[in-house]
């Protein structure tokens, strides 16, 4: 029948289905024409967003950068380097694009950019580049060259520019070597070569991204370094008699040498004696007494006068005189929590102390007691003694009560912008901490709020989440923030007043 004489009517029947599926072809054409457009659409979103968060990072850089010159002054230079190439690359990709789309009303029509004339004669003359094309390969190929020269050729970042931003031949599924000008840009319809100059201005974007915040990653983890910390010895008693046991202990404390005060005031006065980032006491003892050390060390942080207050004490004395009342872990005790605390008296055994608070319940005893913090604002510590020549002796310790410091959200035990697979945020609990604090707490979520571009904010009971929140994630799309905030958690028992947001950054 196929080699047979065809009829007028089934030559009109093969007709009709071949203008069938011609029109089918067409409105698949403009689909993928208008996908292109939604997808160049979003990344110019993200490109938006991405630009604000970066220009808060180097506003920040450059903010350390002025407050601590020593430590923030180089990265914050090599920052306004980044800065500064990305920006006229980002900037010449930009009118570009308007060059492209200069003769179209619409800019929204995507179905009408199905041509590839502009591109195919702005970079193309036969074989060969034209002077427009030669010079797109060059702001291509210089800004990976100076942003490798920048951060160093032996930087974690040379391989991810190198593949971001590479020109190099590219080999086709046939396996014939085509030019990468070639095999990107030659023959594509319009919108598909606007959406790869978006694409490419992302990149741009993101790459800021990940060097400052590696710029000031780094400057944390180095802060956090073993190298920074000393032995520092912490003796039971401030004085002893001879013959005794000298008791205490020695633990870690972290100093930086760059970290240098504005200024400094000890028992009033200013104090000038500060070497390396630290204050050096050099001071005459004074009479048989009780003393004070006791003032405020001032920093800049953020344009702001941040003033960190130090107390402690001694005594200079012949003979027992008060008890000596140290806190294990801080000068404050915090509201929630059993904060331990020391007690001793020189001269007399811990059995034979009178030991009493107010402000919060006391509990414990032979020298080791904790206090849980009532609602006020100070717990006071009374101690009271009969020494062996009949002699009674009364002493007290004032203590600041604080609330626990704001805990930080976490997902895979990382803080701040987490960048993750959805899949892996799917499946991650929600957790909160706080990492330099110096207690041992539990913590444990209890709700928290998830919010995805484009979407409604989701509140979630519990710490993972809930088929809601994961039919919203479904539909964020690679590079997306989704905020993850409100969130309510416990620790040891207590309500934590605030917790700080986490955001994640879709990989994929």
């Amino acid at each position: 029948m196929a080699g047979g004489k065809m009829s007028a009517r089934q030559k009109m029947i093969n007709l009709m289905y071949l203008v069938f599926i011609a029109m089918l072809a067409m409105n698949m054409s403009k689909e993928v024409l208008s996908s292109f457009g939604f997808m160049n659409e979003k990344l110019s979103e993200n490109n938006i967003s991405t630009t604000a968060k970066n220009n808060e990072a180097y506003a920040n850089l450059a903010t350390k950068a002025s407050e601590q010159a020593a430590k923030f002054a180089e990265l914050n230079k090599e920052a306004v380097k980044i800065k500064e190439y990305s920006s006229n690359f980002y900037a010449y990709l930009e009118e570009l694009k308007s060059k492209m789309t200069a003769d179209i009303e619409d800019k929204k029509d995507y179905e009408s950019m199905d041509k590839t004339a502009f591109l195919d004669e702005h970079f193309f003359k036969g074989d060969k580049f034209t002077a427009e094309g030669q010079e797109f390969l060059d702001k291509v190929n210089g800004y990976r060259t100076d942003v490798t020269n920048a951060l160093g050729k032996d930087s974690k970042f040379a391989p991810i520019l190198a593949k971001r931003f590479s020109t190099d031949d590219v080999k086709n599924r046939d396996g014939k070597t085509i030019k990468w000008l070639d095999y990107r840009y030659k023959g594509f319809p319009l919108v598909a070569s606007l959406t790869n100059l978006t694409q490419m201005q992302a990149d741009i974007k993101n790459t800021e991204s990940d060097i400052v915040s590696d710029l000031l990653g780094g400057k944390m983890e180095e802060a956090l370094s073993l190298n920074n910390y000393k032995g520092i010895v912490a003796l039971d008693k401030n004085a002893y008699f001879a013959g005794e046991k000298v008791t205490g202990k020695i633990v870690l404390g972290r100093y930086d040498a760059t970290m240098i005060p504005d200024n400094v005031t000890l028992n009033g006065k200013d104090y000038k004696n500060i070497q390396s980032g630290q204050v050096i006491i050099d001071m005459p003892s004074g009479n048989i007494g009780n003393h004070d050390i006791k003032g405020k060390i001032a920093f800049t942080q953020n344009g702001e006068v941040v003033e960190v207050p130090f107390e402690s004490s001694y005594s200079v004395i012949p003979q027992p005189g008060d008890a000596v009342v140290s806190a294990d872990k801080m000068n404050v005790v915090y509201r929630g929590l059993d904060n331990p605390i020391s007690v001793s008296l020189p001269g007399v055994s811990d059995n034979n102390l009178r030991v009493s608070a107010s402000g919060g319940t006391l509990k414990g005893g032979r020298g080791k007691y904790s206090i849980r913090p009532a609602g006020g604002n100070v717990a006071t510590i009374n101690v009271s003694a009969t020494l062996s020549n009949g002699k009674s002796v009364n002493s007290k310790a004032t203590f600041r009560i604080k609330d626990i410091p704001a805990a930080m959200g976490s997902v895979r035990g990382q803080y701040g912008t987490v960048r993750m697979p959805k899949s892996g945020l799917s499946s991650a609990p929600i957790a909160a901490g706080l990492p330099d604090f110096e207690f041992d707490l539990n913590i444990k979520v209890q709700s928290f709020k998830i919010k995805v571009p484009g979407q409604l904010t989701i509140i979630v009971n519990g710490s993972s989440l809930n088929a809601a929140a994961k039919q919203k994630l479904s539909k964020a799309k690679r590079g997306d923030i989704i905020n993850i905030y409100g969130i309510k958690a416990t620790a040891n028992g207590y309500n934590l007043k605030k917790v700080l947001p986490v955001n994640i950054e879709l990989t994929n």
